[in-house]
């Protein structure tokens, strides 16, 4: 009853060729950049200096968290005095 009805003699299905196929993408290449020894060693440089700078500058605030901790600790301990 739910079986399903092949058909005695299938026919051959069409394969689609297309006529006019359609025409490749167009490649775009990244234009050439040309970097030379000074630009990369300016980059490198730029790069060392501006990533010390950011460590001094983590450094130092480190150092002042530290020291108003611990002067608020001094200043605690001589108030209860």
């Amino acid at each position: 009853m739910f079986l399903p009805k092949y058909p005695d003699n299938p026919t051959p299905q069409p394969t689609h060729t297309p006529i006019d196929p359609a025409p490749a993408p167009v490649r775009r290449s990244l234009p050439a950049i040309s970097l030379d020894q000074k630009t990369v060693a300016a980059v490198l440089v730029g790069g060392v200096v501006l990533t010390a700078l950011l460590a001094a500058v983590a450094v130092t605030a480190i150092s002042v968290a530290v020291a108003a901790v611990v002067l608020r600790s001094l200043l605690r301990d001589h108030h209860r005095r």
